[in-house]
């Protein structure tokens, strides 16, 4: 029997921590709690945890904080908790290297489920693979090739990067900055416009059906996410 994936949460709120931990021990994971940042840090050294669930509102220091030191040290997925208004928040933290987030309030269908696709890259194929596959989707980085379902796709050098970042980063969420910093520099960091129009350009190559992606999929006013299709 594999050892249960370990969870620790960093919030403040009683009612968050009450229920929260209940849902994670049912469905599998061994469990810490935290109720400030300097605890999670403690936390974070000491139990060793697989993938974090955090809000960025504590008593004691800013969420993206934790993040930054976490960093440092570790990969282990951060899933961070956000107010649904706090959207410059969530954009920070992600950039910061927090790997997703779920907005408040939330339901834990979704956490658990944004909590299984976090772990699930760290168990699955590398991001340094020659080759990357996502659903019927190949990426042969060394050739810098693609297919689909074994039909090759041809993508402009910028349609490749762009791909090749976002399946790097399967199942996590990229933001706009992350996308256009790394595809063409920090000087089109604000350029997401452009963004949209190579995300449009990679969807009509890539989707079955572009007006409703399921393989690419936006993160409204944050970013976009590469998921393996149902």
């Amino acid at each position: 029997m594999s050892e249960r994936k370990r969870i620790l949460i960093v919030d403040d709120e009683p009612q968050i921590q009450r229920f929260l931990k209940p849902a994670l021990v049912a469905g599998g994971y061994a469990v810490a709690q935290a109720a400030s940042g300097r605890e999670a840090l403690r936390q974070i050294d000491e139990f060793q945890p697989d993938a974090i669930v955090l809000d960025l509102g504590l008593p004691d220091m800013d969420g993206k904080t934790v993040i930054v030191h976490a960093r440092q040290t570790s990969d282990t997925p951060i899933i961070v908790l956000s107010a649904r208004e706090q959207e410059a928040e969530k954009i920070a933290a992600l950039d910061l290297g927090a790997n997703d987030y779920v907005a408040k309030p939330f339901g834990i269908a979704e956490l658990l489920a944004r909590v299984r696709a976090a772990l699930r890259p760290r168990r699955s194929q590398s991001p340094d693979a020659p080759l990357l596959r996502i659903g019927d989707v190949v990426i042969d980085v060394p050739a810098h090739r693609v297919t689909r379902g074994g039909a090759p796709i041809v993508l402009t050098p910028k349609e490749f990067e762009l791909l090749l970042l976002l399946a790097r980063n399967a199942g996590r969420v990229v933001t706009h900055r992350q996308l256009l910093a790394h595809v063409w520099g920090p000087a089109h960091v604000e350029d997401t416009q452009y963004l949209r129009v190579f995300i449009g350009q990679l969807r009509a190559k890539l989707e079955r059906d572009p007006s409703e992606p399921m393989l690419i999929a936006t993160e409204p006013g944050v970013g976009y996410r590469l998921s393996e299709p149902p």
